[in-house]
């Protein structure tokens, strides 16, 4: 029994544990005479080879092997502990960390000028006295060379400038066309001074002179330049009526100014370690990068704070349309323009408290910097897309306040879109400053580290994002189209419905739209949540049992939705035509998967799902006939009637502004019937749907005026009294006529007598 126990025990121990590390450990006896090695336990092991190995192991054997495995796995779990500390610890030695570092700092204060007087002193060594001021001269020589070939190329191309200059149009595209061949006229003059430059440095500096003369040409010259290539074509500080943004002279001079003394700064700083580097004195010896750094945040945070209003002013913009979020972005940049400042700061003094020389390396490259720039000019980019999308887009089509909104909805889907693709563009450049090849991340999958896996999510939700918006932007233009046109035809029907509606396109078009959105947010929903390591598989299970469950419990709803399709289908109905559906009577305002809602002439609103319908009438479908009545006295002549009827209708198919809506023209139909007033004459017209209002009251008007200037009464009820003899007497005729007026008074009191 006690060996079947020994086998059981190390068979566990063996493949359960089953680690690979074979050692020999040193067991004491509990009499402490001796000590017991634990066996060599070979890989990849088969049951028979457990068996046979257990067999010949003894009690103390098992327990040293047993040991050995346990000691192990302690050791790998403390090891994992290490590896996850608390946060608050990690932040508390995080801050003892930059504290310490602030500390080397003021301790270090002192060295900054012996240190520097060192670098310098290397530096002369290591060229001598002569060899410093011939190095010197022969780095104003190259620069005067470049400069040089600068001015010549610029005077042999002035022509091309001032011709560009004075044929510029005083409009939006002029002042971009003039500013963007000077800005490529500019970069050309720097072109050619930097590729002069490099080939006279070539030419007169050794190798080791143009190690310390490339990073002073390119910190403290080139890139101020280029800075102030940039700033001259989007301030325009000296040429006010071709200035892109909207800012006033004031404020674009003086932030032209301090644009490029702050790149004066930053090249000035990377100019510095540079040196310091090349001449043996390391950043902890003085510390000087902290300082210099320093001074440049304050420097970005003296410009924001004095041209807040400027700034303001600037990405306010000029587009009316501008929401409340443009301008709280507006109001608040110069202090986020700060805050990213200083946390930009913060996070270079983290990064140099790690003391890490890989980070160090990337610091001494300004990748801060480029960090910095891409972040402040974000806000920026947003209101030269707002001012794009304003200049670019589409007309409006059609006319209204519904193309309007339209219009507007579709400008707020290209700014969305922008916004987008510019953050995506913002967030690769900060990465390439850092070195970091996002597309290698976001491809490792899932299972990945945490930033690949959120990388991944991101750009997915971002893809995702503007499909929606680019499908929704689609349908909108198309949609805002078709339900313009269909609101000029509701208005020409006065109200009252029959209207010929709007295009099977306009009817079918929302269903698409809320198809398509919902298919791209459960797709890209569902591959965002793959890409955090989510397991999707339970999901579409869930679905697949929640639509069968759907199915078994909602046949009405599913009779609904199946009988919508084959209405679609079929064509019976459009938006904004007017329809009867089993007495109930409206116009097609608005329909959905399920159901379609009716909007009667007098206002009220009637909701009918797609399977109730049994019977629909459609009034507004190709073409309507309208007939007309018109009570005339019995003695008017019919065919009088006929020709004057005719007559209408001919000049109202010359008619510029009605002939479009006839299908047929204005016509008698002859005498209809008789009642105890006259004679019924009857017309009747064939008009496009919606059309038949304004013609039916065009005709209206024309045959009283017809009628007027033919000598035809329309007929009206009268009473007649008469007076047996009345003609016999001797009386005259205005007696005859007050006698006849007074006899019907007396009839009309006995008539209305209660």
């Amino acid at each position: 029994m006690f060996r079947s126990a020994r086998h059981l025990l190390a068979s566990l121990v063996i493949l359960f544990l089953s680690l690979p590390a074979v050692a020999q450990v040193s067991v004491t006896s509990g009499n402490g005479e001796g000590t017991v090695a634990a066996p060599v336990v070979p890989e990849d092991l088969t049951p028979d080879q457990v068996d046979g190995l257990v067999a010949r192991m003894s009690d103390d054997q098992v327990r040293a092997l047993l040991l050995e495995r346990l000691d192990a796995v302690a050791e790998k779990q403390a090891a994992s502990a290490a590896d996850h500390e608390d946060p608050i610890t990690e932040i508390n030695e995080i801050w003892a960390e930059m504290v310490a570092s602030w500390t080397h700092v003021l301790t270090t204060l002192p060295n900054i000028f012996s240190k520097q007087a060192e670098a310098f002193g290397n530096f002369a060594t290591t060229f001598g006295s002569t060899g410093v001021l011939v190095l010197l001269g022969l780095v104003i020589s190259v620069l005067a060379i470049g400069y040089v070939a600068e001015r010549l190329f610029g005077y042999l191309t002035r022509g091309w400038h001032d011709q560009s200059e004075t044929q510029t149009e005083a409009d939006l595209w002029g002042a971009v066309r003039y500013l963007f061949r000077r800005f490529c006229y500019e970069i050309a003059g720097l072109v050619v001074f930097y590729v002069v430059i490099r080939a006279a440095g070539r030419a007169m500096l050794t190798p080791d002179q143009i190690t310390y003369a490339a990073p002073f040409v390119f910190y403290l010259i080139w890139i101020p330049r280029l800075g102030a290539a940039v700033s001259r074509f989007v301030l325009a500080p000296r040429k006010p009526h071709f200035r892109l943004v909207n800012v006033d002279d004031h404020w674009a001079k003086y932030l032209h100014r301090n644009l490029i003394g702050l790149l004066l700064l930053i090249g000035l700083t990377l100019f510095v370690l540079r040196f310091n580097a090349l001449n043996g004195v390391t950043g902890e010896d003085t510390r000087i990068g902290f300082w210099l750094n320093a001074a440049i945040h304050v420097y970005i945070g003296v410009i924001a704070w004095t041209a807040r209003a400027g700034l303001s002013q600037m990405m306010l913009g000029t587009d009316p349309d501008r929401t409340r979020f443009d301008e709280e972005v507006a109001h608040y940049y110069p202090y986020f323009a700060i805050g990213v400042s200083v946390v930009i700061w913060l996070l270079v003094e983290f990064l140099v408290a790690q003391n890490d020389p890989a980070i160090l390396a990337v610091l001494v490259h300004g990748s801060h910097f480029t960090t910095m720039f891409w972040l402040l000019i974000a806000p920026a980019l947003d209101t030269l897309i707002r001012g794009l999308v304003r200049h670019l887009q589409p007309p409006m089509s059609g006319e209204g306040p519904l193309a309007e909104r339209a219009y507007r909805s579709a400008k707020r889907s290209y700014i969305r879109i922008g916004r987008v693709v510019a953050g995506l563009f913002v967030v690769f450049m900060i990465a390439r400053a850092w070195q970091l090849d996002l597309r290698h991340v976001a491809s490792a999958g899932v299972g990945a580290e945490v930033g690949g896996a959120v990388i991944e999510f991101l750009l997915i939700i971002a893809v995702g994002y503007i499909m929606n918006e680019v499908v929704s932007l689609w349908i909108n233009r198309r949609l805002a189209k078709e339900q313009t046109a269909a609101e000029a035809l509701d208005e020409e029907a006065g109200g009252e419905g029959g209207g010929a509606g709007g295009s099977r396109l306009a009817t079918v078009l929302p269903l698409i739209r809320v198809t398509a959105q919902i298919t791209i947010a459960v797709i890209f929903g569902l591959l965002a949540l793959g890409a955090l390591g989510i397991n999707i598989t339970p999901l579409l299970a869930g679905a697949g049992v929640l639509g069968l469950a759907i199915g078994f419990g909602a046949q009405k709803l599913v009779a609904d939705i199946v009988g919508g399709i084959f209405f679609l289908i079929d064509d019976a109905f459009r938006v904004g035509e007017y329809v009867d559906v089993g007495g109930t009577m409206g116009t097609v305002e608005k329909i959905s998967v399920r159901s379609m809602q009716l909007r009667h002439h007098r206002g009220p609103v009637h909701t009918i799902p797609y399977g109730e319908i049994q019977k629909l009438t459609n009034f507004s479908r190709d073409w309507v006939i309208m007939k007309l009545k018109f009570t005339v006295p019995f003695d008017t002549d019919p065919n009088k009637v006929k020709k004057i009827f005719k007559k209408i209708g001919a000049e109202m198919m010359e008619d510029e502004v009605h002939k479009d809506g006839f299908l047929q023209p204005f016509k008698s139909q002859g005498v209809f019937d008789f009642d105890d007033v006259g004679m019924i004459i009857r017309g009747k017209f064939m008009a496009k749907p919606g059309k038949q209002f304004t013609l039916r009251k065009e005709i209206f008007n024309r045959v009283k005026a017809a009628f007027r200037d033919n000598g035809i009464d329309f007929a009206r009820r009268e009473v007649r009294v008469a007076i047996p003899g009345l003609d016999e007497t001797d009386l005259s005729e205005p007696q005859k006529a007050a006698v006849g007026a007074a006899a019907g008074e007396a009839v009309n009191q006995q008539v209305n007598k209660p």
